[in-house]
């Protein structure tokens, strides 16, 4: 299919213009069109799947020009790595929006156009080849985000959208310095312009300008995933952004962070990437960020924040993943990463789901809720499983593969990931302890459990978090050829220094 890309990049678009035209007095119409179109836009992915060949590098490309006289174009592509990330966004965008239909009362139809817009620079951000529209994606993300959090949040929403868009802001800025920085050492050696990342992947930067290039990167990703120490705005735009923006937040925008690493920072600067004082610092701050992050868990008495620095552990455990530089670890972090989407969005659903029958998300307030909703603590049993990496489910996978990249960098690392996995654990138990189980108060007697349209939501995260649990092979060989080719670009030789087979020689050989 022809432009199939940009058919699934622009469909939310188009469901925002009709959207526009809807009376927005009519609440039925604007909430039936929204999830009407977020479900169209995961259809029309759909064909990515089934049409996408492990065997090739950048399918599905477009291109055309957009701004000649500065070398920057409209170039669309996906490989393994962004194709899981697209589906993600597909999946996760479509789920959010049909957990709001109850949720949201006001400015209906601003809060779904929102949605819609947030949903295009998201599938921008992993699709785009050319720096230039990977940037403006990726700045298009903050406004729709902002105004989410803003409007629709809790009682700090302002402060907590104020320090998301400062932080992230912050970070965008110094990481285009460094795109900058590669724009015109390119020019200054090929003399002609161009933010095309396979282009910028032949400049030559000098190992000075390399290491500070490097770090500018590093500061804009960061944040957004957010490694420690830049996580400090995470718990508050996640506790403060209604349920919906919580889990698009987690399961998504944090994803941003990780894949700028692995499509930016270590295919353009290998030397700088595995520089062993770079490897060192972002190990150290990837621990930290475990296990501080599962510590502050056991500390919190309102549910959202919990599962708000659970991502800053579960997170840590990507970064470390990535930074192992080698296939295990970085496959690892790939399938960790949609493991994070799939476990904290229904983490964050539950919270959600019990905050709109009883307005408090106080721990404390809560206990024996197996009693009257049945349904609901099976689904948030499973829901913590899988964020604790138990078998069979998908979190285990992710945290087995990274557990063992890790090792063969440092005992020390793989140590203390398996430390964050205990306390993650001890975490999980207690709050399903303290919530589900124990005496009932009387003003939790008069719970529903779940509804229809509440557990079609939770229904397609179980069953996709069941599929990697039991049968992750088909998510291994779609990583095989871009996981090969960042190893081979940071340590060239890996493959045959380690005796493995390689999967770009082997795929060369077979054509």
């Amino acid at each position: 299919m022809d432009h199939i890309l940009s058919i699934v990049l622009f469909t939310p678009l188009a469901g925002l213009i009709v959207l526009l035209f809807i009376p927005g007095s009519n609440a039925l119409a604007v909430k039936v069109w929204a999830n009407v179109a977020s479900f169209f836009g995961f259809l029309v992915s759909l064909p990515l799947v089934f049409q996408f060949d492990r065997t090739k590098d950048f399918q599905f490309v477009e291109r055309a020009d957009w701004i000649p006289s500065i070398g920057a174009s409209y170039h669309l592509g996906i490989d393994g790595l962004s194709l899981l990330l697209v589906m993600l966004t597909t999946v996760l965008g479509f789920l959010s929006i049909l957990s709001s239909w109850s949720a949201i009362q006001e400015r209906l139809k601003e809060y779904y156009a929102f949605f819609l817009l947030l949903q295009v620079a998201m599938l921008g951000v992993f699709m785009s080849l050319d720096f230039l529209l990977f940037f403006v994606f990726w700045e298009t993300v903050l406004v729709p985000m902002y105004f989410i959090i803003a409007i629709w949040g809790g009682q700090r929403r302002l402060y907590a959208a104020i320090k998301f868009m400062i932080y992230t802001l912050i970070g965008s800025v110094l990481m285009f310095l460094g795109i900058l920085t590669l724009y015109f050492q390119y020019y200054n050696q090929y003399q002609t312009y161009s933010f095309d990342i396979a282009d910028l992947m032949k400049a030559n930067l000098p190992a000075g300008m390399a290491w500070w290039v490097f770090w500018a990167f590093f500061l804009g990703f960061a944040v957004k995933v957010p490694m420690f120490p830049f996580h400090t705005w995470l718990p508050d735009a996640h506790t403060e952004a209604p349920t919906a923006g919580s889990v698009i937040l987690a399961s998504v925008l944090l994803k941003m962070g990780t894949y700028g690493f692995l499509r930016f920072s270590l295919p353009l600067l290998p030397d700088t990437s595995k520089n062993p004082t770079v490897v060192n610092i972002i190990a150290i701050l990837s621990i930290i960020g475990i296990v501080y992050g599962a510590l502050a868990c056991l500390m919190q008495k309102d549910w959202k924040k919990l599962v708000a620095y659970s991502s800053v552990s579960h997170l840590g455990f990507c970064t470390l993943g990535i930074f192992a530089l080698n296939p295990a670890g970085i496959q690892g972090s790939i399938i960790q990463q949609i493991n994070h989407g799939i476990s904290t969005g229904m983490l964050f659903l539950i919270v959600g789901i019990v905050y709109e029958r009883r307005h408090t998300r106080e721990i404390a307030q809560y206990g024996g809720l197996l009693r009257v909703m049945p349904v609901f603590t099976i689904v948030f049993l499973f829901a913590a499983l899988s964020s604790m990496g138990m078998p069979p489910l998908n979190g285990f996978i992710g945290e087995i593969t990274i557990l063992q990249g890790a090792y063969q960098m440092s005992f020390n690392w793989a140590f203390w990931g398996a430390v964050g996995i205990a306390l993650g654990a001890a975490y999980l138990i207690w709050l399903f302890q303290r919530t589900m189980l124990g005496d009932i108060s009387e003003k939790n007697l008069g719970l529903k459990d779940l509804n229809p349209r509440e557990l079609a939501v939770f229904l397609p995260l179980i069953a996709w978090a069941l599929w990697i649990g039991l049968y992750p092979n088909p998510y291994f060989r779609v990583l095989e050829r871009p996981t090969a080719q960042i190893v081979e670009r940071v340590r060239p030789g890996y493959y045959a220094e380690h005796h493995l087979p390689n999967p770009l020689t082997e795929t060369m050989a077979k054509r």
